[in-house]
């Protein structure tokens, strides 16, 4: 492995990764120019730091998963804000990825559902 390859990650691969098209990514650079900066290689390749990759995925969680706008992120990294985001998205993954259900809370989920039925 290349020293470059620990500190850069092709477009290519940052696409595959987060799921996000490529030609997003590059209209994404330029709407969100502040966050997201690369790096060009010969021939004109973009490379990404790994801690602009976070940032584009806290992008598409911002605007895939929670419905924000472009402009209201775009305001959300002019006032600072979005860097308290990127924490908050970091430690809800990790919350997410170590909890548990109880079989309790299903079956309580159950009866739940069961009640609101019989009420229907």
């Amino acid at each position: 492995m290349e020293k470059n390859d620990l500190y850069f990650v092709p477009i290519n691969e940052v696409s595959k990764r987060l799921d996000i098209p490529a030609h997003t990514l590059r209209y994404w650079e330029k709407q969100f120019g502040g966050a997201i900066k690369t790096t060009t290689g010969s021939a004109g390749r973009r490379y990404y730091r790994p801690d602009v990759v976070e940032k584009i995925a806290t992008i598409k969680t911002l605007l895939y998963d929670r419905g924000m706008t472009i402009a209201g992120v775009k305001k959300m990294i002019h006032n600072g804000e979005f860097s308290d985001v990127e924490k908050t998205e970091a430690a809800d993954i990790s919350s997410a990825s170590s909890k548990k259900i109880d079989a309790s809370e299903i079956d309580l989920a159950i009866d739940m559902l069961k009640q609101a039925d019989e009420l229907l």
